[in-house]
């Protein structure tokens, strides 16, 4: 599972990478369940034909699906990750993964708990080139008893006890989850695939190309330095 991560908040390194704009105001780098954030997904003119119009488009979202039978964006706070096992059956997303509501969250690093030493111990995981990740999610739309129009999105998880990096994270007796990270190459194919294409996707990322980092990791590091 995936509650906190860092959002990719460099506005041309955001460019380079997704093709997309950082939106203009609100969107956090520090990321937890209900915070606004950057997510990506298919244009809405993508399939008009114009060369001019942009394959995708970057909103303002909350970290949290909202359904939208939902009375109040608190659901956020359950609603971050959905697994891939139940997602097309279970009430808060089961409409999103119908409609195929694919999109990618911008993700610089994110962090996991390791229980090995008996206490949690906070760790930043990325790619070992320090490149940003696309994780697939799904997004949804709710209006607010106010009248509010919000975007929300939700993390795919999947299994990952066999994983010799994601394993380590969590406590021993908690099934270990992994999030969904997509080839660069695919995020088109992501966003514009249908219901019945998305399984085609839930890969996991190989461990040799992620790295991992703990607070006690930088404070060596900076005491090198001295």
């Amino acid at each position: 599972m995936c509650s906190n991560y860092e959002s990719v908040h460099d506005k041309a390194l955001l460019k380079k990478h997704f093709g997309v704009s950082l939106p203009s105001e609100g969107a956090r780098r520090d990321v937890w369940p209900g915070y606004l954030s950057t997510v990506i997904r298919r244009h809405e003119n993508a399939d008009l034909g114009d060369e001019a119009e942009p394959k995708r488009e970057a909103l303002l979202g909350s970290f949290g699906l909202i359904p939208h039978w939902a009375k109040d964006n608190k659901i956020a706070r359950q609603t971050y990750n959905a697994r891939t096992e139940t997602v097309a059956e279970k009430p808060s997303f089961r409409d999103a993964w119908k409609r195929a509501q694919h999109c990618i969250i911008p993700v610089q690093s994110f962090f996991e708990p390791d229980w090995r030493s008996g206490k949690a111990q906070p760790t930043r995981i990325a790619l070992v080139n320090d490149d940003p990740m696309g994780v697939a999610g799904l997004w949804a739309v709710w209006r607010s008893p106010e009248g509010e129009t919000v975007h929300s999105f939700t993390m795919l998880t999947i299994n990952a006890d066999d994983h010799t990096l994601m394993r380590n994270f969590h406590k021993s007796r908690d099934e270990k989850r992994m999030i969904v990270i997509l080839p660069p190459a695919r995020y088109n194919d992501w966003l514009q695939a249908n219901a019945s294409e998305s399984g085609d996707f839930l890969q996991a990322w190989p461990a040799d190309e992620l790295k991992t980092a703990t607070p006690q990791d930088s404070l060596s590091q900076t005491a090198l330095l001295f």
